[in-house]
């Protein structure tokens, strides 16, 4: 009996183990999607964006090599100062998202391509609170704007990917104001970079980069803007 217990209970471990490691659709495949036919007005000085696609480090990884992109950092929006830490969040009880904030200069990229890189090959915008092996309401797809400008490209944009019928289902991204974004510990900063072979970003994160690279080449940079110093290790 003790036997067959253990048995059962090393299939069980090796299934969830399994279904941990294999990779999302959202994952392995980008979207071709149309340029937003509305977007930003041109500004000067560096801009901001804050965007929720799942789990940071995918996100932060992606942008990280975009052209224009000055700095992108991981952390929490959507809650208060009182539960941004990684514990807390990873509950799903604190109203946080996973989120990057992301710098950017307006004259080498708009809001709009960012919003289309966004939607293409960050993340899967039909998945409700959720994102490939990633459950709960902190890994849910939200862009939260710092101006009415962004509100109306991004509500704009929505409207006009789903009227095209790009994705299988409707978007379900929420767009709200932000109120306040909270860096993510120390150790998620440049995760996908320092930490390549890991299991996690080889079939979850690392093909996102790949697709930016392929679908966005004039946006794409091989050389990522990192937020720490230090040699990447695998």
């Amino acid at each position: 009996m003790r036997r067959t217990a253990l048995a059962t209970l090393l299939a069980a471990t090796t299934a969830l183990t399994l279904a941990f490691l294999m990779p999302s659709r959202a994952a392995e495949e980008a979207v071709v999607i149309p340029a937003p036919a509305l977007d930003a007005a041109p500004a000067s000085g560096i801009q901001t964006a804050v965007l929720a696609g799942g789990c940071f480090w995918g996100v932060q990884g992606v942008f990280q090599h975009t052209a224009g992109v000055v700095n992108a950092v991981s952390g929490y929006a959507g809650g208060t100062k009182a539960t941004a830490d990684y514990q807390s969040v990873s509950s799903g009880r604190t109203g946080h998202a996973e989120a990057v904030e992301i710098k950017y200069d307006p004259k080498k990229i708009s809001y709009g391509k960012i919003l289309q890189i966004y939607f293409s090959v960050v993340h899967d915008p039909t998945q409700l609170n959720r994102q490939g092996p990633d459950v709960g309401p902190q890994y849910r797809s939200a862009i939260f704007t710092t101006s009415d400008e962004q509100k109306k490209v991004a509500e704009a944009y929505i409207a006009q990917l789903n009227g095209a019928k790009v994705f299988n289902k409707p978007i379900v991204t929420k767009i709200g104001a932000l109120e306040a974004f909270y860096p993510a510990e120390a150790y998620h900063q440049d995760y996908l970079t320092l930490h390549p072979n890991q299991p996690y970003i080889v079939y979850n994160d690392i093909p996102k980069v790949e697709n930016l690279k392929k679908l966005f080449a004039d946006n794409y940079i091989e050389k990522p803007t990192l937020v720490n110093a230090g040699k990447a290790t695998n």
